[in-house]
């Protein structure tokens, strides 16, 4: 396919410094960026909103910030690490990781014949040279420019090709959420035998966690808001309980958790860890709840209990989950979609969490 031609400018949303919304600018006249050698240029038909949006602008990554994911800008004056990675973020940078859209242009080291593939990002940047290092990883949208704009670069074995009768917006509730809830179950090596316990089930990578524990064959009990629990038992969970239960080991019976997937933390953070059976799982990937929590150590070391981290996702997690697209296994959970220049009041229905799955904004209309 015959490249078309590429403006020199772009639609884009600029967040400017950490703070609250007031730091997402749009711009109408931004750069359009050109591939490098061994990128791509993707004109970006729908991009989703996570979680480390907010957190990143906001600086909630900071050791600094104890509460609860918001949007309410914490004082940062002293802060030596807020941003995931601990190094500092650049501005002014465009966020957004859960691209899907169309490859316009590539470097000069890529394949011309990849012009016109449709595709979603793979959003973890890896050193080509040691691609399994934890410790030389970036993050799409974060340490390098990422997807509430027109167009965005990304290195080509970064954009997957996708073959998929889903939308372009319903394409862009996968890559981050699907492969974050992935990537924990992957960590906490979740099979058929397991019962999950799954907080915040009606989230993106919640509602995400109880469709992938399912296709593994697990038994899945959800906690979420009860006006959502038919949304989330649609996705598959066998049990709903209340998002915030009195006394859940006790509403739990008979009910033995091996592994509790957890993106949630704050105050039930310690009855989360006490249903589980000796032997059992954790397995956390967030903390929109709270990230200062309470362990006794002795349900630690007296149930033999394993604690697994998940943030840097294993490199076969976006195939599989690419496959698991293709072939209809998994099913997009899209709440609504805005279109770029809305992104202020998407990211407030965002954070307002009154929704089931993912939020997306779409660039050129959906």
């Amino acid at each position: 396919m015959t490249a078309k031609p590429i403006p020199k400018t772009m639609r884009a949303m600029v967040t400017m410094g950490h703070g609250g919304l007031e730091q997402i600018v749009q711009h109408n006249d931004w750069a359009c960026p050109q591939p490098a050698t061994d990128e791509v240029l993707i004109e970006v038909r729908a991009c989703g909103l996570n979680n480390t949006d907010i957190n990143t602008r906001a600086g909630w990554y900071s050791k600094a910030v104890t509460t609860a994911t918001n949007d309410d800008a914490p004082d940062l004056a002293g802060a030596e690490d807020p941003s995931w990675g601990g190094a500092p973020i650049a501005f002014p940078r465009i966020q957004g990781a859960d691209v899907c859209g169309v490859i316009v242009a590539v470097g000069a080291h890529v394949d011309k014949a990849r012009i016109g593939e449709h595709v979603i990002t793979d959003n973890w940047l890896r050193d080509p040279t040691d691609p399994l290092n934890k410790a030389k990883t970036g993050y799409f949208g974060s340490e390098r420019d990422g997807g509430f704009a027109e167009y965005t670069t990304i290195p080509a074995t970064n954009a997957l090709a996708v073959d998929s009768n889903f939308s372009d917006a319903e394409l862009a509730t996968f890559s981050c959420s699907y492969s974050t809830a992935e990537g924990m179950l992957t960590r906490a090596n979740v099979g058929a035998e397991d019962t999950v316990l799954i907080p915040g089930a009606s989230g993106g990578v919640g509602g995400a966690l109880v469709q992938l524990a399912k296709l593994r064959g697990a038994r899945v009990i959800a906690l979420a808001s009860e006006e959502k629990h038919t949304d989330v038992k649609t996705l598959g969970a066998d049990i709903t309980l209340p998002r915030t239960p009195k006394n859940l080991k006790s509403l739990l019976g008979k009910e033995r958790i091996s592994v509790v997937a957890d993106i949630v933390g704050g105050a039930m953070w310690a009855e989360f860890i006490d249903t589980l059976e000796r032997g059992g799982r954790y397995t956390c990937s967030g903390a929109i709840a709270g990230p200062m929590v309470a362990l006794d150590l002795r349900t630690f070391y007296l149930r033999d209990l394993t604690f697994s981290g998940s943030t840097v996702i294993d490199p076969q997690v976006m195939t599989a989950l690419i496959g698991y697209i293709e072939s209809g296994a998994i099913k997009p959970v899209l709440a609504a979609t805005y279109p770029l220049e809305a992104l202020h009041e998407a990211q407030t229905a965002f954070i307002a969490k009154k929704h089931t799955g993912n939020i997306v904004v779409c660039p050129h209309g959906e």
